[in-house]
């Protein structure tokens, strides 16, 4: 099977299965969404989705959040993952906001690279989820998923992941071909334990091929 007949077939099923492909992060704006993916790193969006309620009627928009104190945003945030660089992170984002884009959330890339707590996979999700573009983020499902499928081969980090999906992805298909590979991996193909008997792309799987013969 050639790497475009893989690519093909992937996509035609998850259209199929998954037509509907969204973050399951809860957000009403691009300054939630962005708080949200801030604190979802190495943590649960279960666990986000329960804090940022609180978070968000406390500092409803970067100004609010922007003339907060660490301890006062750590109190909110205190338990997901890291809260004390978070609740940093979060304050400087609030004021760089504020003090750089006028309180609103960039939609260019390097703009969103200069905001404390953003690295290029949270850049990327705000661009996809928000903008609409065609930024394909990587977290460790991505990662994961892709290379056992096959859709990577021996990739190194996350940004040659990214590349390869971009490259062989439509733009117009990769904001829901982000959502479709972290769903995949957060329920089907897990780190631990992949599901394979409940998959619907053993078919072209690396991964299962290999391990079944």
């Amino acid at each position: 099977m050639t790497i475009k007949e893989r690519y093909a077939k992937a996509i035609e099923w998850f259209q199929q299965a998954m037509p509907i492909a969204e973050t399951e992060l809860h957000y009403e704006n691009p300054y939630q969404l962005l708080v949200a993916v801030i604190l979802s790193a190495q943590c649960t969006d279960k666990r986000i989705n329960m804090v940022t309620p609180a978070l968000f009627e406390a500092y409803p928009s970067a100004a609010h959040m922007a003339c907060a104190g660490v301890d006062d945003i750590y109190n909110y945030i205190r338990s997901v993952s890291y809260p004390n660089n978070k609740a940093r992170n979060l304050l400087g984002m609030a004021k760089t906001l504020v003090e750089k884009y006028n309180g609103e959330v960039p939609s260019d890339i390097d703009q969103l690279l200069t905001i404390p707590g953003v690295g290029r996979k949270t850049a990327n999700v705000i661009l996809s989820v928000v903008f609409n573009q065609a930024a394909m983020a990587v977290d460790t499902h991505v990662f994961r998923v892709s290379e056992r499928i096959g859709l990577t081969t021996g990739s190194k980090n996350p940004l040659q992941t990214e590349r390869t999906l971009t490259s062989h992805i439509p733009a117009e298909l990769i904001p829901k071909a982000h959502h479709w590979l972290i769903l995949h991996g957060r329920y089907v193909c897990k780190a631990r334990r992949p599901d394979c008997l409940n998959c619907g792309l053993t078919g072209i799987c690396r991964h299962y091929q290999k391990n079944k013969a």
